[in-house]
């Protein structure tokens, strides 16, 4: 949505392609952007490429950019057929590769170009699918350093009274296993044996839900635990919580984190994928081994406690923000490699 949006006002036409029933595209909608349905079930596949390849042909764009796995071999398809001259395939993830092969195909033939969100991944993906350096290109997603800035309003997401004498300690994600909602639960009750008192805050949803929630009854921290489901006001939250905790197995570089960088929210991270490149151990945030509850507990007491440190870490990672990860200086790389990479047209 922040390179469509983005692109529009710059002048361009734009388009999304998503599922009907999906988030984006109701969003899409919502923000007047031009949406087309398409069907990602893996048995429609021949006929979703043969009409999505169709609606290209009549458009014409310039450039197609599918963002996840399905759209990557579908769109990819289909903008082969329709010989749209530039197909870019952004990658977001640092999750293994089941197959080198297969998905090498997706890489390198149903695409121009690679993006991924970290010099780690991209150094990854050279090597593993052979690619030259001028095939792939790393560019983290830019935050709107206005929107999310340290001043505004803060979000209720407790009673005022208990919100005032307990600090929040927050998960913003997709809820799905590689994001350790788990691992942060066992912190939970290390801390509340240890004697600190804070409240933990779960925000988002996913087909993890379930077994989270089971979790929490399991550890018996219902009484400490609040899942707030889907919310608009990520801002708002963001300057709610005394630490962001983002515990993932394997991550690209989280949105979200840097969100919380934007707003001087304290950041405490597994050690993962591209999370190194933007929370910097002492300069940034701190980070924890993945799947280390012990190390987790141990970094979020220290966020809470040693407040100066904590302060300056907010600091620096505002200013990383503002000068690395702005909206529209990922809005000008984008540009200006569609620039780069096009062919030349009448």
């Amino acid at each position: 949505m922040a390179e469509l949006e983005g692109f529009r006002r710059r002048g361009s036409e734009v388009w999304l392609l998503a599922p009907s029933e999906s988030e984006i595209f109701r969003r899409g909608r919502q923000a007047g952007i031009a949406c087309e349905p398409l069907a990602v079930e893996r048995w429609k596949f021949p006929f979703a490429a043969l009409k999505t390849a169709a609606w290209l042909r009549r458009i014409r764009p310039h450039v197609v950019n599918p963002h996840s796995s399905r759209d990557g071999w579908l769109v990819g398809v289909a903008a082969r057929l329709a010989r749209v001259p530039f197909i870019l395939r952004t990658r977001h993830f640092d999750v293994p590769i089941s197959s080198r092969h297969v998905s090498g195909f997706v890489y390198s033939r149903l695409a121009d170009h690679v993006i991924t969100t970290s010099p780690k991944v991209t150094a990854h993906f050279r090597e593993l699918f052979r690619l030259p350096e001028s095939r792939v290109s790393t560019l983290s997603t830019g935050v709107d350093v206005e929107l999310f800035s340290p001043r505004g309003d803060v979000a209720q997401i407790i009673p005022a009274a208990q919100q005032k004498k307990l600090p929040l300690i927050g998960m913003i994600s997709i809820i799905r296993l590689a994001k350790g909602h788990e691992i942060l639960l066992q912190a939970a009750q290390k801390l509340r044996a240890e004697g600190l008192p804070a409240h933990y805050v779960i925000v988002g949803e996913g087909p993890y839900l379930d077994a989270v929630r089971q979790k929490v009854r399991a550890l018996q921290l219902t009484d400490c635990v609040t899942f707030t489901g889907h919310r608009e006001d990520i801002p708002a939250v963001l300057r709610a919580l005394a630490v962001l905790a983002m515990p993932s197995l394997h991550e690209g570089i989280p949105q979200v984190v840097l969100q919380a960088l934007a707003t001087k929210t304290p950041v405490v991270a597994s050690n993962v994928g591209g999370i190194p490149s933007i929370i910097r151990a002492g300069e940034t945030g701190r980070l924890v081994p993945p799947g280390d509850a012990d190390a987790l507990a141990r970094s979020i007491r220290e966020t809470l406690l040693d407040t100066v440190t904590t302060r300056n870490l907010a600091e620096r990672g505002r200013e990383l923000v503002e000068q690395e990860h702005n909206l529209e200086g990922m809005l000008d790389q984008l540009e200006a490699l569609y620039q780069r990479c096009l062919p030349a047209t009448d």
